[in-house]
């Protein structure tokens, strides 16, 4: 079960970031928009946090996981996991 866990987290990861990034990747290109480099600097912006802000996504879904706030039916469930 654990395996299926860890790919599903990282399967939300991706396609969160890939969602997020676009995003990203339009806000910097409006404030760059007057500059030749527009394109290159916005995917520079969106490449940059994608790396950083995937790893922060994937330890913050994970300890989510983990955490059994806010359901009680996981409190005596094992810990592990």
């Amino acid at each position: 079960m654990e395996d299926v866990s860890k790919k599903r987290h990282l399967a939300k990861t991706i396609t969160w970031r890939v969602i997020a990034s676009l995003t990203t990747f339009c806000i910097a290109y409006f404030f760059f928009k007057e500059d030749p480099l527009a394109t290159e600097k916005a995917t520079g912006v969106a490449i940059t946090e994608s790396i950083i802000k995937m790893g922060l996504y994937y330890v913050h879904e994970r300890f989510w996981y983990k955490s059994n706030f806010g359901l009680p039916t996981r409190k005596n469930q094992q810990k592990d996991s």
